[in-house]
């Protein structure tokens, strides 16, 4: 069983947080799901629902994995040094950090992405290439694995990031099922990448 640290700030992205936990939340007997904020009990999508947070940062907690979601609050919280600090520090006890779309932002402001190849979505490629310029940028990556370090392009690709990594943790037929009880196409070529500027 691994746990799944999902951190939640204001005006995260909808799907780049519940496309990939739908295909984690398949297996409960493989992934147990938390979500985590800084000190809000609800955090509020840039669509506006909000998700009731589960575990706060100043927990305690470790996990497993990591799962830092982008949307519009990443322009705020590259700015924010504690939820940096934060992350640094939960990477360290992680095995898996993945980031969906402008979530690398994060990552890439804190130093996480140093030296590593990364992506993210496309129509924010220059903004989030700014935040870290020691990271290998790909431009050309439905997602990108460098070490225990995943990041994917723009929103729905967070979800064919997800499925890979649950063909690395669990197996390539268990992510094939997977997708199939999801009724969910997948793309497993993180090469295959339609949004790419040619």
């Amino acid at each position: 069983m691994r746990t799944i640290g999902v951190v939640l700030f204001d005006q995260f992205e909808l799907l780049d947080v519940f496309g990939p936990l739908e295909m984690f939340g398949m297996l409960p007997e493989e992934f147990a799901i938390r979500l985590v904020s800084e000190q809000a009990d609800e955090i509020a999508s840039r669509q506006g629902p909000a998700s009731v947070i589960e575990h706060y940062a100043s927990d305690g907690h470790d996990y497993d994995m990591l799962l830092v979601p982008g949307g519009q609050g990443t322009r705020r919280e590259v700015q924010n040094q504690p939820l940096l600090h934060w992350l640094v520090k939960a990477s360290a006890h992680a095995e898996v950090v993945a980031s969906v779309c402008t979530g690398s932002a994060l990552l890439a402001r804190a130093g996480l992405l140093d030296g590593r190849r990364a992506t993210t979505n496309k129509l924010a490629f220059d903004w989030v290439a700014g935040q870290g310029a020691n990271v290998s940028w790909q431009r050309r990556a439905r997602w990108v694995e460098d070490g225990k370090f995943w990041t994917s392009s723009g929103v729905s690709a967070g979800t064919d990031m997800a499925l890979a990594l649950i063909a690395r943790l669990c197996g390539i037929v268990q992510a094939r099922e997977v997708a199939h009880w999801a009724e969910y196409v997948w793309n497993e070529d993180s090469g295959n990448d339609p949004f790419a500027v040619a």
